[in-house]
């Protein structure tokens, strides 16, 4: 009730008084443009110079951390032969565990992708159209291979390129009983051949964007002298 009495009260005396004796607040003068007190000035200094320590602070954040470049290790199969690879490029089989050619970089190119790469020649394991293997001096879509954990922790590479057509089961890394490559589409995921078991013996790790960038399987292939080598000059190993 006390609040309902004044604010009628107010109203009363705003009716009597005379519009022209009400005081009129005073306006602010806007400054006009280009003219800053020394005040906005060193405030607008203060500013920038927060701005700039953000800005490196969140650059010197952004460091990359250290990531997987290649894991050298050994490959053995499950007949007990070790791939190796040859200083001339030719692959095969055998059981000596002491043989330095026996040495791969499994390189990471992509999910669960790697590359296969001899440590004493420099060269690729890949596999062409018709699932025979090569070996190449440049990484080429035709040297990814993917990478599945199987039962008893063997390890299968198929070709991320090539499959049967009408079925589309894929194209395996795979060694015989008598240690020599046989053709992609003749090894089964389920046989011995394309079992390996994979020997670690040192991780290396960079700082760098890896060299191995992911190629799409579907686009044209580059030609000589971009340094890929072409399916017609690639030599592909005998094959059982």
């Amino acid at each position: 009730m006390a609040a309902l009495a004044s604010s009628l009260i107010r109203q009363k005396r705003e009716i009597r008084e005379p519009v022209a004796s009400r005081p009129v607040a005073p306006q602010r003068k806007v400054c006009p443009r280009g003219t800053k007190s020394l005040c906005q000035k060193q405030l607008l200094i203060l500013i920038s110079k927060v701005r700039l320590c953000g800005g490196r602070k969140g650059r010197l954040e952004k460091t990359p951390e250290p990531q997987l470049k290649g894991i050298v290790t050994k490959l053995l199969c499950r007949h007990g032969f070790y791939l190796r690879m040859h200083p001339d490029g030719s692959i095969d089989g055998t059981k000596e565990d002491t043989n330095s050619f026996t040495l791969f970089n499994l390189i990471p190119v992509g999910l669960r992708v790697v590359a296969i790469q001899g440590t004493k020649s420099g060269q690729y394991i890949a596999m062409n159209a018709e699932g025979y293997l090569y070996t190449s001096a440049h990484f080429t879509a035709e040297c990814r291979f993917k990478e599945c954990v199987f039962e008893n922790y063997y390890v299968t590479y198929s070709s991320t390129l090539y499959r049967q057509r009408e079925s589309g089961r894929s194209w395996y890394l795979g060694i015989n009983k008598e240690g020599q490559p046989m053709k992609g589409n003749r090894v089964k995921k389920t046989k011995a051949a394309a079992h390996f078991l994979p020997k670690l013996l040192e991780v290396a790790m960079y700082r760098e964007p890896s060299l191995h960038n992911v190629v799409d399987p579907s686009a044209p292939q580059k030609s000589d002298e971009a340094g890929a080598p072409s399916k017609e000059t690639a030599k592909p190993h005998k094959a059982t």
